[in-house]
């Protein structure tokens, strides 16, 4: 019943044409430009997006992807800043675009891009091997508080949300944890898989077949509330059953990383309305939802406003870790 109305919503969308959305549509081909390499969780992302629109004639000119994830991103962000108010480019990334610039000397900031929309949240959770002593996050940060900094966490690069995930729960636990960064979330669990780390912070889909195979266990999830209930993954064990971190005593309310469309500053208000209507298109779609589905992502789209106010607020908090930590270059 839902698919259906969500598929009408769809049909209702294109029945308007995609002229009459807003008071201008695109002219020249449009560049999905992403802010990491192939394969990715952004490049899935955009590349999701660009399958609905281009199936359901959302967008009536190609869309072509563009991969530009060197120097975790700001290749993709200078790029925007290079082709400004051009509203041909939109710019796929995560909360990478405006956190960047505090913790590295770059040739942009994030007043050279317009956010447009943010379409999904990344859930953290906390992982250990399989046959792990561990039973709860506080098991972990027990062990952590009588071997201080020998606790190997493993991670996707330095410095970006995983690191800032691990240093937010040595705050919150007061403990040491040895950190390690890898290339992607997805040598993260292979490492873990192999027991070379104690653990790490996936997003629920990198980890998800490591879990499946029996060889690593979820402790915790950080968010406000329990994740949406799935088909059982392991065992009788579903997304639903990682009970969150702080039900189990670490006090950190939620940490949750975006899925976030940019444009150009200076990007004609009319030609970013245009974006925000095609994506809402998608986001209503059946398609979008089992996207949603099968990376275990939580739905959630944000623009004007609300996605301004999520931001700062991300920023806000975020860049504190930086400074705590001693990684910020202001």
């Amino acid at each position: 019943m839902m698919k259906k109305a969500i598929g009408a919503s769809v049909a209702s969308l294109m029945l308007l044409s995609v002229p009459a959305w807003a008071e201008w549509s695109p002219d020249r081909p449009v560049e999905f430009v992403v802010a990491s390499g192939a394969g990715g969780g952004s490049d899935n992302f955009a590349r999701t997006i660009q399958s609905v629109l281009t199936r359901n004639k959302l967008i009536d000119k190609p869309i072509v992807v563009l991969n530009k994830g060197g120097g975790s991103g700001a290749e993709a962000f200078l790029y925007g800043k290079q082709n400004k108010a051009d509203p041909s480019k939109l710019i796929f990334a995560t909360n990478n675009a405006y956190l960047l610039p505090h913790v590295a000397k770059l040739a942009y900031s994030v007043s050279d891009l317009q956010p447009v929309a943010a379409l999904a949240m990344d859930e953290f959770i906390v992982w250990v091997k399989a046959n792990a002593p561990y039973k709860t996050i506080t098991d972990l940060t027990d062990a952590a508080k009588a071997e201080p900094g020998k606790i190997v966490f493993g991670g996707s690069q330095s410095k970006d949300v995983d690191e800032t995930l691990v240093a937010l729960i040595e705050d919150a636990a007061g403990v040491d944890f040895k950190y390690v960064p890898f290339n992607g979330g997805g040598e993260a669990s292979v490492q873990l898989a192999g027991g070379h780390i104690t653990a790490n912070t996936n997003n629920p889909n990198e980890n998800i077949g490591q879990w499946q195979a029996g060889a690593i266990r979820p402790l915790c999830v950080v968010s406000a509330q329990r994740m949406a209930k799935s088909e059982p993954i392991q065992g009788e064990m579903g997304w639903q059953d990682i009970p969150t971190c702080k039900e189990q005593g670490l006090n950190i309310d939620s940490y949750q990383m975006p899925r976030t469309v940019w444009m150009p500053a200076e990007t004609p208000p009319e030609a970013v309305a245009f974006y925000q209507q095609a994506l809402k298109a998608v986001f209503d779609s059946p398609e979008w939802q089992d996207y949603l589905t099968k990376t275990s992502q939580t739905g959630t789209f944000l623009t004007g406003d609300d996605l301004k106010s999520f931001v700062n607020d991300s920023e806000t908090k975020t860049v504190a870790v930086f400074k705590e930590q001693g990684w910020s270059t202001e």
